[in-house]
Parts: C-alpha cells; structure tokens; sequence
C-alpha cells in the first residue's frame, strides 16, 4: 500500500438520492425571491439594510465601505435575477444551454456563491460561532456577562440567511451540470469522470489538506495560550497587560482551546476513529460514523473560516507592517485553512461515499 494512500473505509454506504436533488433550485429561487423583496424594502425605505456602513459590528468587513443606498441596490438586483436563473435551473424541466451560455450562466451564479459564502459574512459570524460554545454553556450561570441583544442582532441573521442562500444556489448549480451534463443526479458520477474524485485519488490529496487544515488553527492556539500564560508571544507586554486588564485574554484562551478540538476534529477525517465511533464511546462504539456527521460541520466551519480570514484583510491595521502583531497575524492564514478543510471534507466525502444505488456506478 502507498505510503499516502488511507486505508479504504470499512463500511461504504451506497449513495441515495435526497430529497432535496430535484428540490434545491425551488428553494433556492424561493429564497432569492424572498432575498429580493426583503432588498427592495431597503432600497425604497431607506431603512433595515445590515451591511457594510449600517453595520456596527461591521468593522472588519469586505463591505465595510459600500453605502446603504448603493448596497440595497445591488442585492436587489443580485437576488432577483439568481431567482429567475435558479428556477430556469430547477427540476426535471431546466434549461439546456450549451458553450457561452452555459460558461455565462455557470460563471454568474458561482459569482453570486462567492459573494454570498465569502464577502457577506465576515469576522462576526466566525466569531459568534467560535464563542457560541461559551455562550451557551455559561448562559445559566450569566457568564460570559454579555447582551445576548448585542450578540445576535439584525445584522447577524441576515449574514447567516446569505450564507444559506449560497449554499442553496451552490446546490442548484451543482445539480443542474449534473443533470445536462449526463452525470449521475445523486453522486455526479459520469462514464468518463475525472479520475480525482475516485476514492483513491482522494486519499492521497485529503491527506495533505487535512494535515493543513489541522495545523493552522494550532497556530492561533499557540498564540493565545501564550498570551494565557502571560507571554507577549508577538505582541507588546502593554497590550497584553490591556488583555488582562479588560479579560479579553480569557476570551482568547477559549477560543485557542476549540481551535484545538477543532484540529484534532480534523484529523479525524484521515483516521479510522473519523469513519467507526472509538471504543470509548458508551452506546456508539464501533459504530459507523456517519458520513454527512463530519462532512457538514466541517464544511459550515470552513465557509465561516474562508469568509472571516478574507474579512480581516479589510482591516488597515493589517497594511500598517510597523503596528502589525500576531493579535490578527495568524487570522491572516484563515482562508487558507478554509480551503483546506473544505478539500479534506470533500476528500473524506469521495473516499468514504461507496457505489450509487442510482446509477450503479463506482470508484
């Protein structure tokens, strides 16, 4: 066996179809639809759109700087006319296009994806979702003494609505080059399919990105442990004392301690414990994990990743090389380590997913 060739899993499922293959180019022209009303709201009120300016907590945002009544505007028109184009896309009945026009429309609505997926949300979402163990847990016993009305505001829901926009749209596309494609609508498995999404290929590039993908956020940890340890590990000793002072230190050696569950989470994607529950686990031992229980965190957490490392390039203190410190330093590697997980949760994906019921096709 190749020395960067996993073992093959010990229990592959077949495929089936979901009921949401034919379904997520309805939803998603229905969320587009409702996206374009909610904008046109904004545009003609002039009141309720939560980005860039508007946004208190928007600070370090790609949006930062495009005005309410310039931005309302263009989610008007973004999500209006991804509504019609997902509903051209959707079902049995979708539109054929073939060479400019399918390069156009494909290239537009992946467009749209990556504005929705990685400009909209930015360093609150990541954030929010990195303290949200804390919040929870503590919330009985009034710690961390914050206003949950501060934390989960207008603003908020909204970047996670475009997120899930995006996904919707992602899907939508993604199916319909299936379906003119020739490819299989459950697993995207063609006749004369690219040889790297076989299960093999992908044990031997998932590696790699899973190993990235575990080391990035050891990076941040090591930092923020050591500021818990009271080291000005590349920062000034006045901003740490600043740290302890306000207790933002503690903030930081929480989220240094999910960044490491998190790591070794990942690594899970390459060992035998990420494919059967380990023998200590009461009730699920040598149980098979299942596939999609790894694959979605991972992939929800590397979106929120993505979009929040690229937020922080918005900062100035980032251009400013003789203010620059490692308290947004090791932030500056998120969408690598974004991408990253996205490859090895796909890699995992294509390595465990087994033959098709549908088309009957395998690796």
């Amino acid at each position: 066996m190749s020395a960067y060739t996993l073992p093959q899993s010990q229990s592959p499922v077949p495929a089936r179809g979901r009921w949401w293959t034919n379904r997520a180019g309805y939803l998603a022209a229905a969320w587009a639809a409702l996206s374009g009303v909610l904008a046109l709201v904004w545009t003609i009120s002039g009141s309720g759109y939560p980005y860039g300016t508007a946004d208190p907590q928007g600070t370090a945002s790609l949006l930062r700087f495009l005005p309410p009544d310039v931005g309302a505007l263009v989610f008007a028109g973004l999500t209006i006319t991804v509504a019609v184009a997902a509903l051209a896309m959707s079902g049995p009945q979708a539109v054929r296009l073939r060479g400019v026009a399918r390069v156009l429309l494909v290239a537009y609505c992946g467009t749209v994806v990556a504005f929705l997926l990685v400009v909209v949300p930015d360093v609150q979402v990541l954030t929010t979702a990195g303290y949200l163990p804390m919040l929870i847990i503590g919330a009985p016993f009034g710690w961390p003494p914050v206003d949950y009305a501060e934390v989960f505001t207008w603003s908020l829901g909204n970047k996670v609505w475009a997120m899930a926009g995006g996904i919707l749209l992602a899907r939508t596309v993604l199916t319909w080059l299936f379906r003119t494609g020739g490819a299989c609508l459950s697993c995207g498995r063609s006749a004369d399919g690219p040889t790297w999404t076989s299960a093999e290929s992908a044990a031997r590039w998932g590696r790699w990105a899973t190993y990235l993908a575990a080391a990035i956020p050891l990076l941040y940890a090591a930092t923020r442990f050591a500021w818990l340890a009271n080291i000005p590990l590349g920062v000034s000793p006045e901003f740490l004392r600043e740290m302890w002072d306000t207790g933002l230190v503690w903030a930081g050696g929480g989220l240094a301690a999910f960044a490491v569950v998190g790591a070794v989470l990942t690594l899970g994607l390459v060992q035998r414990w990420g494919e059967r529950f380990p023998r200590w686990m009461i009730g699920l031992s040598g149980r098979r994990v299942p596939i999609m229980l790894a694959v979605v965190p991972a992939t929800l957490v590397a979106i929120a990743v993505t979009a929040g490392g690229l937020a922080m390039y918005s900062l100035p203190e980032v251009w400013d090389f003789e203010a620059f410190s490692f308290s947004v330093g090791p932030a500056l590697l998120w969408p690598l380590w974004g991408v990253a997980l996205g490859a090895a949760a796909l890699a995992y994906h294509l390595r465990r997913r087994g033959g098709c019921s549908r088309c009957s096709r395998d690796d």
